[in-house]
């Protein structure tokens, strides 16, 4: 049976003078395409070997494991529905691309004159997208001898951004020991995560600082922020601590004052000329209460 079919090629070679196509076949430049946002990108799906003059071709976008169609029917639809193209005889370009067009796309190719009538293949497609200008926090001032973070973050990159802190213009090595200039600084830097860490401050880390967030689709930093590093006063914490005492032993002598001020006054009150026994108002005279008997100091009615 497979002479037969190989005799059957010959004679078509002999009279045609080519050896008809076994079925159809694609191939593809890259099955793992990067684009950056906003530019083109054109997914390659080849026809190496086909029969059929018209055959039917397809694209689909695959995301989280769903299909829809992106070329059905001679023309583009979806989300791509005007931002893409078909590129004769069967590559896709996307004119616009978008951080949402990160997916996998499928080109199917059907030439029912084929003896293989049928194949596909697939293309993973990732947008990179540039970062956004970070969120950056430099403390103002800080102390000698002190610990300290400067931190860094964005959001909106991919791949997810990697972090580089800059100190008066000048870029900060990853490790500080590599340098001659930094061998002495105690800082840290966490590249995924963009803190900057210092654990012991020196007077010569102050100074501008930026963060840059960096990734292959391009990079953004954020403005300027100046730190001072200042050395303990401890000259100027003595007299503010002994001011704080004068000024709590003030208080406490004009709390002191007033209090004796009112012991003084309610004294006086009490044994002074000025004071006087209470009114007797019920009637009755107790004055010569020594007599064993009371008088009226009026009449009264029973």
């Amino acid at each position: 049976m497979a002479l037969q079919r190989l005799m059957s090629f010959f004679i078509l070679y002999s009279i045609l003078g080519y050896i008809p196509s076994l079925g159809v076949i694609l191939r593809t430049t890259d099955k793992t395409v990067w684009a950056n946002e906003f530019e083109p990108i054109e997914l390659t799906c080849l026809i190496e070997s086909i029969s059929t003059n018209n055959p039917r071709i397809e694209w689909k976008k695959i995301q989280n494991g769903v299909p829809s169609y992106v070329y059905f029917q001679n023309q583009i639809s979806g989300d791509l529905e005007h931002r893409a193209q078909l590129i004769q005889p069967a590559n896709l370009l996307i004119l616009n691309t978008s951080r949402a067009d990160t997916a996998e796309y499928r080109c199917e190719v059907a030439a029912i004159d084929d003896h293989k009538h049928f194949d596909e293949i697939l293309i993973s497609l990732a947008v990179r997208v540039k970062p956004v200008v970070p969120r950056c926090s430099v403390p103002v001032a800080v102390t000698v001898g002190t610990s300290s973070e400067l931190r860094c973050l964005e959001n909106e990159g991919f791949p997810a951004s990697q972090y580089h802190w800059f100190r008066n213009n000048e870029e900060l090595p990853q490790d500080p020991k590599s340098s001659p200039k930094f061998i002495n600084s105690t800082y840290s830097i966490n590249a995924d995560t963009g803190g900057l860490k210092f654990r012991r401050m020196r007077k010569e880390d102050a100074g501008e600082y930026y963060c840059q967030a960096k990734n292959v689709a391009g990079h953004a930093q954020c403005p300027t922020q100046l730190m001072d590093v200042y050395d303990v006063d401890i000259v100027g914490i003595f007299l503010k601590v002994l001011a704080a005492l004068a000024g709590f032993i003030v208080v406490m002598v004009g709390v002191c004052h007033a209090h004796k001020h009112r012991c003084f006054s309610s004294s006086k009150d009490l044994t002074g000329t000025n004071y006087k026994l209470p009114a007797q108002d019920d009637g009755v005279d107790y004055a010569e209460a020594d007599e064993g008997h009371f008088r009226h100091k009026s009449s009264f009615i029973i």
